[in-house]
């Protein structure tokens, strides 16, 4: 379908396609099997300028917003998730100091993300506050002119690699949920380690770690929003702005499946005939196409409607994911079904697609918490109604 997208969204998207077919798709599977984080790979994304597609200009950015990136991360979703997801997960890191920064920490910050000479990631996750925020248990105590931080974040994509990090601390218990502020803690910080890269079942080639605070002593003005207390507005106005982004990656993932499943229907035979000439397959095929570009249509209107300026965006941000990662889900099983006991394989980069698909549906807000939020805004708008 035609998303009439400008000259210059066309040329992001073709630049991102080019170097996912070119550069990554031929390293998805060994990056895979390895677990390896494809810095090569980040290096080649960063001299293409794609790190700042998303970044206003004034901070080295090309001035684009969620499409732009949107577009970006589908496309080498395509290739291979793991990849896609490290690239993505700078944006992810720096949008707590494009949304509450102050200028000064937007000027040495922001340009060095967009440039892709720094990456960056996003600390909030932990063993007890997934889903619920409110269990958070790191916390952040002021001392003079420093926050002393204590706490282990789980599962923070680009932990260790990223150089630049969103943190969300406890400096008011007593507030629950708005006694959550956020800091930026660089890497080198004293007190600031890492733990053991996590063995994962998908997007293998993407690094995640604990992140271990011990008396790790941050600058007070390091403290986001320039008050304490707004970090969990941050992370919720954050999460409403980078969904629509899991859903692309959730999109991309689709769309190389579906591709690989009509390639390989066409080329494989049985009883004489390329099995895609059999109704069947055919239903299936068309079924994933439908969804795919059902699926595309939701995320991109999302994302222009947040470009756009709207306030109120947490339902749509929501669907964008939970439908774009549904259909990540059925159309990555239904193309290793086409595929058959090859698909079964290894070999063969459907099983790596399901299994880097799975994740799309659980971080960022699991698909069944996405669904809380759909409905407690539409109880909002029809109690509002009334």
């Amino acid at each position: 379908m035609d998303y009439f997208l400008t000259e210059e969204q066309q040329m992001i998207k073709d630049l991102a396609r080019r170097i996912a077919d070119e550069k990554v798709a031929p390293r998805a599977l060994e990056l895979d099997e390895k677990g390896e984080f494809p810095w090569d790979l980040m290096r080649i994304l960063a001299d293409a300028d794609l790190f700042g597609v998303y970044l206003p200009e004034e901070y080295g950015g090309m001035g684009g917003g969620v499409l732009e990136q949107c577009l970006v991360v589908e496309e080498l979703s395509r290739a291979c998730s793991g990849v896609a997801v490290s690239y993505a997960a700078s944006g992810l890191g720096c949008m707590p100091i494009l949304v509450l920064g102050s200028e000064e920490q937007k000027k040495k910050y922001l340009p060095q993300i967009a440039s892709g000479k720094k990456l960056a990631a996003y600390g909030l996750t932990e063993a007890n506050a997934g889903s619920d925020v409110a269990g958070m248990e790191t916390t952040a105590v002021l001392d003079g002119n420093e926050y002393v931080i204590n706490g282990t974040k789980q599962w923070i994509t680009n932990g260790g690699e990223a150089e630049i990090y969103s943190v969300m601390a406890v400096t008011n218990r007593k507030k629950g949920p708005r006694g959550i502020s956020c800091f930026i803690v660089e890497k080198g910080t004293p007190g600031f380690s890492f733990g053991k890269k996590e063995n994962k079942m998908g997007i293998r080639a993407s690094a995640t770690r604990e992140l271990i605070f011990d008396n790790c002593r941050v600058p007070k003005e390091n403290l986001l929003g320039g008050k304490e207390g707004v970090g969990f507005v941050a992370a919720m106005r954050t999460f409403d702005r980078t969904r629509p982004g899991i859903g692309a990656q959730a999109i991309g993932v689709a769309q190389g499946a579906l591709e690989a499943a009509v390639k390989y229907a066409h080329e494989r035979v049985q009883f004489g005939q390329p099995i895609s000439s059999f109704q069947a397959i055919q239903h299936m095929l068309a079924d994933m196409a439908i969804q795919v570009e059902a699926a595309r249509a939701l995320v991109y209107a999302t994302a222009r409607m947040i470009d756009g300026g709207a306030k109120n965006i947490s339902k749509e941000s929501s669907m964008a994911k939970v439908f774009a990662s549904d259909v990540a889900m059925k159309v990555t099983v239904d193309a290793l079904q086409v595929f058959g006991g090859y698909g079964y394989m290894k070999e063969y980069p459907v099983e790596k697609m399901v299994r880097d698909a799975k994740i799309t549906q659980i971080y960022e807000g699991t698909n069944q918490i996405q669904r809380n939020i759909i409905a407690l805004e539409l109880i909002k708008e029809l109690a509002g109604k009334k």
